[in-house]
């Protein structure tokens, strides 16, 4: 059987619309090798390239036609295959903790990694490359919290902020954000409001 036959038929198990890492064949061949199956697999239709490195197998959708793979889905399966930390940024934070109604214009989230910007589709996404403290309870409400008292900044932060972010994590979730490792002004401002 041929490689791109055996990857091909490796793929077919794959949920259409889900992105995926190339690298993941590697084990079949040399990553050459790969690389040009999966390359005529993506001009036979059989796959579709998201950006270099991730493919996914094509679905559609009645409504929409062709259904584009998530960014955020992209990268976070990049920022695992570089071995980097994500974060979401402090002004999604701060909308996600009703503290604000502003989106957005593009996509960013704090990256262990370097800066950069990633194009996906029509979408591009920006990678801020950010201190460690940022990552601390990835992808939980306390990191959340975290990370918009870091975008609110000292000036900002008011006694009502962080009431409202209080009042948003349970009290064990409050707890945990307090032993964080944050700048002294952030703190104190989270001590004060203990009862």
């Amino acid at each position: 059987m041929s490689l791109t036959k055996s990857i091909s038929k490796r793929i077919q198990k794959m949920p259409k619309g889900r992105p995926f890492l190339g690298s993941l064949l590697a084990q079949c061949d040399n990553r050459a090798s790969v690389n040009k199956a999966l390359s005529r697999l993506v001009k036979a239709g059989v796959l579709e390239r998201v950006v270099r490195g991730v493919y996914m197998r094509p679905k559609a959708s009645k409504y929409a036609g062709q259904v584009r793979a998530s960014p955020v889905a992209v990268i976070k399966l990049m920022a695992k295959a570089n071995g980097e930390s994500l974060q979401i940024h402090g002004a999604e934070a701060v909308r996600f903790m009703g503290l604000s109604t502003q989106m957005q214009v593009l996509a960013t989230f704090y990256t262990s990694g370097t800066t950069r910007q990633i194009h996906i589709g029509n979408t591009t996404v920006r990678l801020q490359h950010a201190s460690k403290d940022r990552f601390q309870h990835i992808e939980t409400r306390v990191g959340l919290a975290l990370t918009a008292l870091h975008y609110i900044g000292e000036e900002a932060l008011s006694m009502e902020i962080v009431s409202r972010i209080q009042k948003t994590l349970s009290k064990d979730e409050f707890k945990s954000l307090q032993t964080c490792q944050m700048p002294e002004w952030m703190k104190t401002a989270l001590d004060l409001s203990s009862p």
